[in-house]
């Protein structure tokens, strides 16, 4: 599975809500289509923020996880999104997880339409950022 398409090129994202802002009151939960359409991320309120599971995609390892007793999981399943709590009109901020490289990201994802999620990652202490757009699943 290419998670380097869950989470961006350097891992994740960071972009600003535009004009087109989703309705006062709606938030990211749902299912997302990844920006190359080879998975999709469940995102759900947990604990005072919300958080993020691959929920379907291509099978496939998280065999670069820092921890050995990880390495052999499925990458369905396991949690890309961490913590993600409010950061500006339809924005949330937190954590996010890149199997392809094993490395945890500064992240923010925000709701630009109903239809349409930004998500952004970015290398903690000011490094790389990337970032994608995500569609609805339906």
């Amino acid at each position: 599975m290419r998670i380097s398409s869950i989470v961006g090129a350097a891992g994740l994202l960071l972009l600003v809500a535009g004009p087109g802002v989703a309705a006062a009151g709606t938030g990211p939960s749902g299912e997302w289509l990844v920006e190359d359409h080879s998975a999709v991320v469940r995102i759900s309120k947990c604990g005072g923020g919300y958080c993020g599971f691959v929920a379907k995609g291509q099978p496939g390892k998280d065999y670069r996880n820092p921890d050995p007793s990880k390495r052999n999981r499925s990458v369905i399943g396991i949690e890309v999104f961490f913590g993600m709590r409010p950061a500006g009109p339809n924005s949330w901020a937190g954590q996010t997880y890149n199997s392809e490289d094993g490395q945890m990201y500064n992240g923010k994802i925000t709701l630009t339409s109903e239809n349409t999620l930004q998500v952004e990652g970015c290398v903690p202490g000011g490094g790389p950022c990337g970032s994608q757009s995500w569609t609805r699943a339906r």
